[in-house]
This record gives C-alpha cells, structure tokens and sequence, in this order.
C-alpha cells in the first residue's frame, strides 16, 4: 500500500471557514474523491487512521468538521477511549450542537466541500463517493441525493439513512442516483425496520446493498470507543471498498 500525505485545510462556505483535513497518495498523481463524514465526536486520530486507510487505495479522502459553526475540532476535551462511563456527559454536550445541524445547513455545507473537492490538483474529473459514520451518514445520504450525477457512491455505517420518517425517505430516494450500501449495528434497527427499508430503495430502484452486520453495537467502525467490533470494521473495509472500485474511475 502506497505511503499517505495528510493536510490538514480550512474550506470556505457560505457560513465561514469548516476546518478539515485530507488524506491521499504520495506521488504527485490525481486520484477519485471521496468525501468522508465523521461520526458525532468528529475529527479525531481515528478518523484519521480511517482516512488514510483509505487512502491508501488509491483515494483523495476529504474529511471536514461539519459542526465548524461552534469552534475548530475538536469541539471539546475528548479522553483517548471514550468508554460507556464518558459517552453521555460528552453527547449531553454534543447533541444540541448536532440537533442545531439543519438540513438546509448540510446542503449549504454539501456544495461547498464537494466544490473544494472537485478543485484539487490531487482530484480526479468525474464523479465522486460520500460516505459517513453515524451521524455522518445522514449527512452522506443528504449530499448524494442534493447531487444526482455528481455522486456516484454513497454508504454510511451505524447511522440514520434519513431522520424524517417515510416520507423524507422516499424524497431522498426519489433523486438519489449512486450506488449505495448501508451498514447497520444490531442495535440500530430491527430485522422488520431493515426490511422496511431495504422495500424502500429497492421500490426507488436504487442499486443498493442494505445489511445489519452481526454482533456490532452503534458505533462498531470507531476504535477508540467500547463499542468497536474488529469484524464489524473489516465487514466494512469489504463492503466499501469494492463500491468505490465500480464507481470511481481510478
């Protein structure tokens, strides 16, 4: 696997400057993008691992802090593993950050990073991927349906595909074009919620895979908390990968 340059950037928006950082190939080449979401705690070193991980298949991966309207990341003191006895004093903290992240502010922001995106000298023309962790995902499924044509592949781990009941869904769905796969926790959603949904994208004819991962917890892909799953975060090496490599032209 090819060594990674990480940089990290300020990209502009309507509503001001989202810090961020990026993570590709050495070697001076142009390669797809992708655009990756960070969960609810944001920037972090293992998203970092993450995106060059990634990137080190041969993809530019962008990563901005999609709450930059209440301070650079991280947005507050994170300790190195946030186990179960941390987690709801930091949410308590998060939530109303995160619950303040409108829609219209996720389009708003969707432009602008797909836009600093398709204007790097290490990006490829063409379509580009979205992808997200938990909350992230949500914002992935937002962008990739704001953008037909433009996003070629979508996924999202342990996360809402939409927040708004059936009927947001099926306005997603009714302008989403790329493919997608969508991995869910155990604890996530039901068998019955699943089918429901998987109905859905396949009655909006979206090339999809849809899946609950077996034994994971909300939170599975994220190594520095208790919820982490090594099977779980491999399943989705498996799953992602492979829809990068029928989507993105290398």
């Amino acid at each position: 696997m090819p060594t990674t340059t990480l940089t990290t950037l300020r990209i502009p928006t309507p509503d001001g400057r989202a810090d961020a950082f990026a993570a590709f190939p050495d070697g001076g080449e142009r390669h797809p993008g992708v655009l990756m979401y960070p969960d609810g705690f944001g920037i972090r070193p293992v998203l970092r691992e993450l995106a060059r991980e990634l990137a080190g298949h041969g993809y530019y991966v962008l990563v901005p802090n999609f709450l930059y309207r209440n301070g650079p990341a991280p947005l507050l003191p994170l300790p190195e593993h946030i186990g179960e006895d941390a987690r709801p004093a930091i949410m308590d903290r998060l939530m109303p950050l995160i619950q303040a992240h409108t829609t219209q502010r996720i389009l708003r922001d969707a432009d602008a990073y797909l836009d600093f995106l398709g204007s790097q000298d290490e990006v490829t023309a063409g379509p580009v991927a979205v992808t997200g962790y938990c909350i992230g995902g949500l914002l992935a499924m937002h962008t990739a349906a704001a953008h037909p044509g433009r996003v070629a592949a979508v996924a999202g781990f342990h996360g809402p595909v939409s927040t708004g009941g059936p009927d947001e869904l099926r306005r997603l769905l009714s302008t989403l074009t790329a493919q997608a796969h969508f991995g869910h926790a155990e604890s996530d959603l039901t068998p019955a919620t699943l089918h429901d949904l998987n109905e859905a994208l396949d009655a909006a004819g979206i090339d999809h895979t849809s899946e609950i991962y077996p034994g994971t917890v909300h939170g599975f892909t994220m190594s520095d908390t208790d919820a982490f799953s090594p099977s779980g975060l491999q399943r989705h090496w498996e799953r992602l990968l492979p829809l990068l490599a029928r989507t993105l032209a290398a």
